[in-house]
Parts: C-alpha cells; structure tokens; sequence
C-alpha cells in the first residue's frame, strides 16, 4: 500500500476500540496533508470496505472526527475535510 511514510498502517490493537482507531488514522491522514482542507471523503460505505470494518464503526468514526472539528458532513452533498485554523496550518 502506497501513502505517505510518516502514517501508520491502520492496525488496530489491544483494548483501543476499532472506530477509535480508524478515526485517529484518518485524523493521521489530514494532518498529513494526504486528505487537504475541503476534500471530499469517499462514502462511508466505501471507507467501509476501503478499511475492512463495518458500516457502522465509519460512522462512528465520523461522528468522533466531526466532534473534534476535523471534518464536516453537508446533508445532500457529503462529508468534506473541515479548514484548519489558522495556527494549526503549516508553519
């Protein structure tokens, strides 16, 4: 698999609960610059698949990035990468 060197592959382990840990991956992927400000994430169906975990932990994944203000879903439109503050952009 290809990607940036400095994101660890998702591999869950020991008691850390797998929606969790997917979104502290995709988190790594932002903060990476792999997934820009304003991108569109795939749908959560294909997150699903892309991951190899249920429906149901994307969304729960989802939910903890959004409360974290690292992406935003736009009904009718989809889920996008949220703009980071100003202090927290590269420097």
């Amino acid at each position: 698999m290809s990607g940036p060197p400095n994101i660890p592959a998702f591999a869950p382990q020991g008691p850390q609960l797998i929606y969790v840990a997917l979104a502290d991956h995709i988190a790594a992927r932002i903060a990476a610059g792999e997934l820009r400000a304003g991108a569109r994430l795939p749908a959560e169906r294909d997150l699903a698949a892309e991951y190899g975990v249920a429906y149901m932990t994307v969304r729960r994944a989802a939910e903890l990035l959004r409360e974290r203000g690292l992406i935003l879903t736009v009904h009718g439109k989809g889920t996008f990468v949220a703009p980071q503050p100003a202090g927290e952009q590269g420097e």
